[in-house]
């Protein structure tokens, strides 16, 4: 019997993650296009993975011993896992689409022909959408051994085509023909609608078969043997060899150039593509075996994202519209409100409208002097940067850290930092060495001729779109202790301050990792004195060996520990000796879980934080995070009650084991879906009796 291990591997729990992904995909209590948007989140996150991750275990196959000490596992050995882990999912993925929702779909009246089932009239409307729509972005891309591989743009989407003689036999011996056609999405959609005489009937063409249909009129004077799909993905990374020395925003500039044209990581093609095809095309391209993936008739199912519903509201998520702050509306101004107590915003279910509204009121507040904030993902329209350009056109201070490293954002991050700078503010750009990811804003204001300070601090991005699909709690606060606090997070940021010293924040990689272990100690002092030493975070992902390490001990001296984890899982919750004492939840559902709750303790001895951080190396050590303290009894209630409502989920809440497995809790138990429970609770504490709420909100979590 295998010995179980102390760590799982960080890259195979990812891929459970996704597991649990396609099981939202497969539940058919699930709206029917919130099932294909669950695909296409699948389907882009592998994309990532394999251009992140997977793209760096391939390098790390080049090093000798290198590989297996930076991962703890053989490199090569471990692409093997993965890829046939990912080849079994792909597997379910298709018996999904093909199986469950393409039928079902068809219900509706919703299909998708294909070229041979189109009548004459709808191939008459195809060739003309293919003339006056596709053929302008069309490129053909001649593939011919000895001659150097045309250039594959990274995710795009091109048709193999076999080209051969107009009077060769179909099993010829000809020399083998090749050339490579573009599928021009974007900037074309992806499903093109095509007219119907039956008003019940919603057929859509994709634009993989309208190019196909087009490929005679390409190629006029040659045989087309066959035509499969393919796509290529690059590597991400930027690859900067030294941050620290010379302009790191220009590094980072020429490695975005770069990006374009990053190592292949992963060769998708089309499963029934011949053998002697793939081959060429792998010699041609120089790919590895281990790059060549196979695939579907289709790829780029992110794409599903864009599928028009024409059927109605039905088949997806009923809305749940922004829920008000009652004590934020009934302030004349948020400086008012925010100054007689602590409020706390729980997202998507409250609006955002009031993070915004905070910015706009310190842009025209004669006596705000400086604002200060973090920037890592910001939405495309901004109301949050619209709101600090105006305060620096206004003539205050208005200082801004932006991460240009945010991966996948660099270019926009960039732009933003241009239009802070010309408006006025004063930018500074990425730290070398490390990653600024808190969520911090900070207002300094003239009352009374002394400086007051106002914060907002949050374990979500100041994004106007990600705040209403992502779960996050964001803090509105003029405590002078911690307002101070944070103050001097900025200082440190803008070169003011070499070595800042917090004792209420949990400011990495300053004091986060030794705080948090400090409390974990507290917990185990505490169960070896027979009391009731307990522990609950609520993380993204958790990697660091040693706080996993830290969590064993403490289960091992009887810590109950419940761990809500919705990615990346290292630690093991199946070891023996644990004795159950680790019991870990992951929940996927609607909305995405991004926040990250620490609690310590319980009763009088219970400290309570929200955090910017994952239990990662990288957060711990190579990141500004903050966690913040809940002071507020009323407010440390909500939280509690939302972490209960989690614990106690039967309908969206897995149970993570040793073997990656993620087993459903228990539906036999009465029905509860803690995200649709966390949106009732908000709008009944946000009702005009709110103090009946607050103790609705106290009892659930007692």
């Amino acid at each position: 019997m295998a010995t179980p291990s102390t760590f799982l591997n960080r890259d195979r729990s990812w891929l459970s993650f996704n597991q649990r992904v396609l099981q939202e995909a497969a539940d058919p209590t699930v709206p029917l296009y919130e099932r294909l948007r669950f695909l296409a989140i699948f389907s882009s996150n592998l994309d990532e993975f394999f251009r992140v991750r997977v793209a760096s275990i391939q390098a790390l196959t080049h090093l000798k011993h290198g590989g297996t000490k930076t991962l703890g596992d053989d490199p090569s050995e471990l692409l093997r896992r993965i890829h046939k882990t990912v080849d079994r999912q792909q597997e379910e993925f298709g018996a999904i689409f093909h199986g469950q929702l393409l039928p079902a779909l068809a219900e509706h009246g919703i299909t998708f022909p294909r070229a041979k089932e189109l009548s004459g009239e709808a191939r008459a409307q195809v060739h003309a959408y293919f003339h006056q729509n596709v053929l302008p972005h069309i490129q053909t891309l001649p593939m011919e051994l000895g001659e150097a591989a045309p250039f594959l743009h990274n995710k795009g989407l091109y048709f193999a085509v076999q080209l051969a003689p107009p009077d060769s036999a179909p099993h010829d011996s000809a020399p083998l023909c090749c050339v490579l056609v573009s599928i021009p999405s974007p900037p074309l959609p992806r499903f093109v609608p095509l007219s119907s005489a039956d008003g019940n009937a919603h057929p859509f063409i994709v634009l993989d078969d309208v190019v196909r249909l087009g490929l005679p009129e390409l190629f006029p004077q040659q045989q087309i043997v066959g035509a499969w799909s393919v796509k290529l993905t690059r590597d991400a990374e930027l690859h900067i060899d030294d941050e620290f020395e010379g302009d790191l925003v220009e590094k980072i500039r020429k490695g975005l150039r770069r990006r374009a044209t990053g190592t292949p990581a992963r060769f998708l093609f089309d499963a029934a593509m011949p053998k002697p095809i793939r081959q060429a095309l792998r010699q041609q391209l120089q790919l590895g075996k281990e790059e060549m993936i196979r695939g579907g008739r289709y790829h780029n199912f992110n794409d599903f994202f864009t599928l028009p519903n024409p059927i109605g509201p039905g088949l997806e998520y009923p809305p749940l519209p922004p829920l008000p702050s009652a004590a934020l509306d009934r302030a004349q101004a948020m400086y008012d409100a925010i100054a007689q107590r602590d409020h706390i915003l729980h997202f998507p279910y409250h609006s955002y409208h009031y993070v915004v509204r905070f910015l706009q009121e310190a842009a025209v507040d004669p006596s705000t002097q400086a604002i200060f904030i973090t920037l890592y993902r910001v939405a495309s329209n901004s109301g949050v940067v619209a709101a600090l350009i105006a305060a620096a056109k206004a003539g205050k201070r208005v200082a801004v850290f932006v991460e240009v490293k945010a991966r996948f954002d660099e270019e926009a991050n960039l732009q933003w930092a241009e239009e802070l700078t010309e408006a006025g503010a004063q930018v500074t750009y990425s730290l070398p060495g490390i990653k600024v990811h808190s969520k911090l804003l900070l207002a300094e204001r003239v009352e009374e001729g002394e400086t007051k300070r106002y914060a907002y601090l949050s374990s979500g991005n100041f994004n106007e779109k990600t705040a209403r699909i992502y779960t996050d709690h964001g803090l509105f606060t003029s405590a002078a202790e911690i307002t101070a606090e944070v103050r001097q997070v900025f200082a440190f940021l803008m070169g003011e301050l070499p070595e800042p010293t917090f004792r209420r924040l949990l400011v990495a990689p300053f004091t986060m990792q030794k705080r948090c272990k400090e409390l974990v100690d507290r917990e185990i002092a505490a169960a070896r004195r027979g009391e009731s030493g307990k522990i609950v975070l609520k993380l993204n992902s958790l990697e660091e060996p040693s706080m996993i390490q830290k969590l064993y001990e403490a289960a091992m001296a009887g810590v109950e520990i419940d761990l809500i984890v919705r990615g990346i899982c290292c630690l093991n919750p199946s070891l023996p000796e644990l004795k159950g004492r680790i019991r870990v939840t992951s929940i996927v559902d609607r909305f995405l879980e991004h926040a990250r709750i620490y609690i310590f303790g319980s009763s009088a001895r219970q400290l309570l934080f929200v955090s910017s951080a994952d239990w990662m190396t990288r957060n711990l050590r190579r990141r500004v995070e903050v966690a913040f303290p809940i002071d507020d009894e009323a407010i440390r209630q909500q939280l509690l009650a939302m972490i209960e409502l989690q614990l106690s989920d039967t309908q969206k809440a897995r149970h993570l084991d040793g073997k990656l497995q993620s087993h459903y809790a228990n539906n036999a138990a009465a029905a509860l879906r803690s995200q649709a429970e966390a949106y009732a609770m908000v709008e009944r504490h946000e009702q005009p009796r709110a103090p009946e709420a607050i103790r609705d909100l106290a009892h659930a979590a007692s």
